[in-house]
């Protein structure tokens, strides 16, 4: 018999263990000692390691794949949302209207009521909530809701008040107050504009903070995730009390998760001053990139487009290019790696052909002349891009991070904001195709975080309920095994960990979950329907159901 001070801690065995290592692609077993990976083959074989500590698991044939990542998560904003209003599954303007008035009866005068999520181009009515709507419902609370794509918030008077906000006060650099025909703010703020509200509404305490992250880590295990990219948004007001949070996790040994935190990239000169460095770090909290804006969202009509809308003008860059090339490049210097928000196609065209320039520079520099990054840049949603313009990111072997979740909740929108030109949005598969390294993710809080949605939602390009038929533009499906590594492999390779992770392969974490049902082989549409049964992080039972 094995000694059992080398015995595994873990064996799962009789399982259907799809490892995503060449290889080894398939196994029946896995053994796990001290956080890793140390055999994987069949059950016989895997089964003789045991030793008396030994737990073992008998699957029964379930379906065991690598822990996945999803690389573009607001876990600060999605972890103390769940504390708020949940409008996402709100059906019209009525509905949501009905919410905000249920949380003024319940609330004291002058509570905040807060809310994210809705998504007025599936009302009928395609109406935004306005300050004269929101008053009728709180007119002794300040309310703020935000849409679903973070881009744009809703505030009724009290809160226009509070954050003094009136006719006379104009847009803040790339923010938007918009405004009726006599000038009066109508409680619609755009961009950087929400800013003038957040800087209002109380902070929570640091517990409540690590609280609400903890119980957050929680629940994504139950989603299968074992590793996120924290991103920051627009003017990173969340940027200090997430990285304290997430510090005091990890010091706590509650960080049971692969997370790379985001710097906002105003704080480029403090990051470089302080000699910071993408990758700096544990395994289990790193540094990741900065994070920049190109453009708004196409639900707000601020994404920057070569053709004007169908209902609007040409969206607006935020900030300058120039200036934006300036920044990239001082930070890549420094050895800070970027990732930059680019929704439309002229905001996509504007920085590939930024990272082309820096690419060249970078070709004619000295060796001694920088510290390049531990990671590669990256174009964070290239949510419309036009095919030539795959091309040339392909060429750049830049990475792009995408959202399948964003590309259900925004069909209605995008037929009606660009019609036919649609067409260029998602182009999941163009991409994959040309050899760009695509990385999946939810954008939580804007969408739902769970992987297992994201993978159907790539597969299928339909809703739950099974439209449109064929698919939303069909042409642009993934097949599952293309969409799982955009949660493992790729991340793994693009977070220069693919030696730690991204495949069950001995001497890697033992980062790893179970489903319920093979998703390589049940009806496509049955994928986000999958439970998850079982997550292990670094060889820990963080959740199980069976």
């Amino acid at each position: 018999m094995i000694r059992n001070d080398t015995a595994p801690d873990l064996i799962l065995l009789n399982g259907n263990i799809c490892t995503l290592d060449s290889q080894k692609p398939q196994a029946e077993a896995i053994a796990v000692k001290a956080g890793r990976i140390i055999a994987v083959g069949e059950s016989d074989t895997i089964g003789a390691l045991a030793g008396r500590q030994t737990e073992r698991i008998v699957l029964d044939g379930r379906l065991v794949i690598p822990g996945l990542m999803d690389s573009h998560f607001h876990f600060y904003d999605w972890a103390m949302g769940r504390q708020q209003l949940d409008l996402a599954p709100v059906n019209s303007l009525d509905e949501l209207l009905d919410q905000v008035a249920q949380s003024a009866a319940k609330l004291p005068p002058q509570k905040w009521i807060l809310g994210q999520g809705w998504n007025e181009s599936d009302w009928p009515e395609h109406t935004m909530p306005r300050r004269d709507h929101l008053d009728a419902m709180a007119p002794a609370h300040p309310v703020a809701l935000w849409r679903c794509d973070l881009h744009l918030v809703a505030v009724n008077s009290r809160a226009l008040e509070l954050a003094g906000i009136d006719a006379t006060t104009p847009d803040p650099p790339d923010g938007v107050i918009e405004k009726d025909a006599s000038g009066q703010p109508t409680g619609i703020l755009r961009e950087l504009a929400p800013n003038l509200i957040k800087t209002v509404i109380p902070a929570p305490e640091a517990d409540a903070v690590v609280a609400a992250m903890q119980d957050g880590i929680t629940h994504l295990h139950s989603l299968g995730l074992t590793g996120l990219h924290d991103v920051r948004l627009m003017g990173g007001l969340e940027g200090a009390p997430a990285l304290r949070a997430w510090q005091l996790l990890n010091e706590k040994d509650k960080l049971d998760l692969r997370c790379w935190v985001s710097l906002a990239g105003e704080r480029l000169e403090e990051a470089i001053a302080l000699g910071l460095r993408t990758g700096l770090g544990d395994n289990r909290l790193h540094i990741g990139h900065l994070k920049y804006f190109a453009d708004g969202g196409m639900g707000a009509r601020t994404a920057w487009m070569l053709e004007p809308y169908l209902d609007a003008e040409y969206g607006m860059p935020l900030g300058s290019i120039d200036e934006l090339r300036q920044k990239i490049a001082a930070a890549e210097k420094a050895g800070l790696a970027v990732i930059v928000h680019a929704i439309g196609d002229r905001a996509n065209r504007e920085i590939i052909t930024v990272l082309e320039q820096l690419a060249q520079l970078r070709g004619q520099a000295k060796e001694s002349a920088s510290m390049p990054p531990a990671l590669p840049h990256r174009i964070e949603h290239a949510q419309m891009i036009r095919s030539e313009d795959i091309q040339r990111l392909a060429r750049l072997k830049v990475a792009a991070c995408v959202q399948p979740h964003n590309m259900i909740l925004d069909i209605n929108m995008i037929n009606e904001s660009v019609g036919p030109l649609g067409r260029y949005t998602y182009a999941y598969k163009e991409m994959i195709d040309a050899g760009i390294p695509v990385l999946l993710s939810s954008d939580a809080p804007v969408c739902d975080p769970s992987p297992l949605v994201g993978i159907h939602a790539a597969v299928t390009r339909q809703r739950r309920d099974g439209t449109p038929a064929g698919g939303w533009y069909p042409e642009q499906r993934i097949s599952v095994a293309d969409a799982l590594r955009g949660y493992t492999t790729v991340p793994a390779a693009f977070y220069g960990q693919a030696r730690n992770m991204g495949s069950l392969t001995p001497g890697k974490w033992a980062d790893m979950i179970v489903l319920d049902r093979d998703i390589f082989q049940v009806d496509p549409m049955e994928i986000a329907d999958a439970r998850v049964e079982m997550t292990v992080f670094d060889g820990w039972m963080v959740h199980r159901s069976f």
